[in-house]
């Protein structure tokens, strides 16, 4: 559809939008074509940049990115959240056009730095400036609401994998989805969520704006831990009832040297119930009954950015980012001594999980986003296990039932957790060339769950997905 002139107030923004965004001779605009500009400038300003060895020795001058994108290496390069992949922005601009030419809309754009709005997820995760100088960003005050009521009858996903059916349709910030009992919980724009798993209903919601975009919440028994600030030299946690969430508790950890610039997944709970939070040169071994810190192990290679601890509590991983390298560690977790390295990592290892046979975690972003696995015996061998190409905002490893999945655009994969090696996949489909995301799997209530979208529906929300024999760890 074009839109003629006379413009109204509101077309006629756009098209000057499009015109500083895109400059050419004047002519008539279309949807597809503030749509797709609009799309293209929002998921260029989000892209990242890794700091080289060259970049850091040359003090942070700019160098060429991918697609030879200038990228400032060094303190405060941009940063890397969970957003829906810069491959569907064309599709997820909201656009309202005028009565003259019909309505319009789509997904909110999660690569927007603007404020969370109702088809967005969490909230924009506050950087710090400088290594010396760190701004903190806090959730809001809790305030347990009631549920926001029944959830949808089941709807079959159309050629979605593994028999793949829409159970809830609330929008979930990506890698935010696990599971305990017979429940799930996820965040949502502005909220802490606890839906039942059986029926899709959201039994509990909470106000929360997550900090850091992407940090799931953290099941610790019957306490659902989640990061409520980041920043200033502090990291603050809260705790909520599993079934009620109703605050239970409140820890705040001091930082040694300055937080991480671009955290990924910085809290995870061991099989005793010790939290473990990334704390800047060191990991914080945390008491969440005392809310007292028990003890530091000192990291290596940079402030902590992400951390991982095996299932049966004795590994502790860490993925840092330091002045020179990206690195990957691994400590006894009992007595903080260091185990193995690897510090020729080409991107820093973020979103990490830990199983008995290693450590999985991403690199890279968006589209261009990787899984890759590195081996208890051998940290220095490690081998990627999901293509850069199948990459989307939800492309990053979980574990669940005994296997790790991940998810993204093409296809959902569960893996050996102790080999890495691929036991099964399902293919995720597209329509008009724009596909659906899966991942972020989950377990609850006997069976698996991932989050999904689908930008040329709009659909979105919980899907229940029945995966076969050989997924089950």
């Amino acid at each position: 559809m074009t839109i003629e002139d006379p413009f109204t107030f509101e077309e006629r923004r756009l098209a000057e939008m499009l015109h500083r965004v895109t400059p050419e001779p004047p002519r008539g605009v279309t949807v597809e074509d503030i749509a797709i500009r609009l799309a293209n400038a929002g998921a260029g300003s989000s892209r990242r940049g890794g700091r080289s060895r060259a970049a850091s020795r040359s003090g942070g001058a700019p160098s060429r990115g991918p697609n030879d994108t200038a990228v400032i290496r060094g303190p405060g390069r941009p940063g890397r959240g969970r957003r829906w992949s810069p491959l569907l922005a064309a599709a997820s601009v909201v656009i309202v056009i005028g009565a003259s030419t019909g309505l319009a809309v789509a997904l909110t754009s999660h690569n927007s730095p603007s404020s969370p709005t109702a088809g967005a997820t969490g909230s924009p995760t506050s950087r710090p400036s400088s290594p010396g100088t760190q701004s903190t960003t806090t959730a809001t005050a809790p305030t347990t609401t009631p549920a926001t009521g029944p959830a949808v009858a089941p709807i079959r996903i159309a050629n979605g994998p593994w028999d793949a059916e829409l159970i809830d349709s609330d929008q979930l910030t990506p890698g935010t989805l696990v599971g305990s009992g017979n429940s799930l919980y996820a965040i949502s724009a502005g909220y802490l969520l606890r839906i039942d798993a059986k029926s899709g209903v959201v039994k509990e919601e909470v106000q929360y704006s997550a900090p850091i975009t992407g940090q799931p919440p953290v099941v610790d028994g019957s306490t659902i831990w989640v990061v409520w600030s980041f920043g200033g030299g502090t990291v603050e946690l809260r705790g909520f009832d599993a079934q009620t969430l109703a605050q239970t508790g409140s820890v705040t950890v001091a930082s040694s040297g300055s937080l991480a610039s671009e955290p990924e997944g910085i809290l995870a709970a061991g099989p005793d119930g010790t939290l473990y939070v990334a704390a800047g040169d060191s990991v914080a071994v945390v008491s969440p009954s005392s809310g007292t810190v028990l003890r530091r192990i000192d990291v290596t290679g940079g402030p902590a950015e992400s951390l991982a601890i095996t299932p049966d509590g004795s590994t502790l991983y860490v993925g840092t980012a330091g002045a020179v390298n990206f690195g990957l560690t691994s400590y006894n977790a009992a007595t903080g001594a260091k185990l193995a390295a690897n510090t020729q990592v080409a991107d820093q290892p973020g979103n990490l999980v830990a199983t008995s046979g290693g450590a999985f975690g991403t690199t890279g972003v968006s589209m261009g986003e990787a899984v890759w696995f590195f081996p208890a015996s051998d940290l220095a061998s490690a081998k990627e296990v999901a293509q850069a190409a199948n990459g989307g905002s939800v492309a990053v490893p979980t574990l669940a039932d005994g296997a790790v999945w991940v998810g993204g655009t093409r296809q959902l994969e569960c893996l050996g957790a102790v080999s890495g090696v691929q036991e099964n996949s399902g293919a995720i489909s597209s329509v008009s060339g724009i596909p659906d995301q899966f991942g972020s799997v989950a377990y609850a209530d006997g069976n698996a769950y991932a989050i999904f979208l689908n930008p040329h529906t709009q659909q979105a929300g919980v899907a229940k997905i029945t995966p076969p024999n050989t997924c089950v760890g």
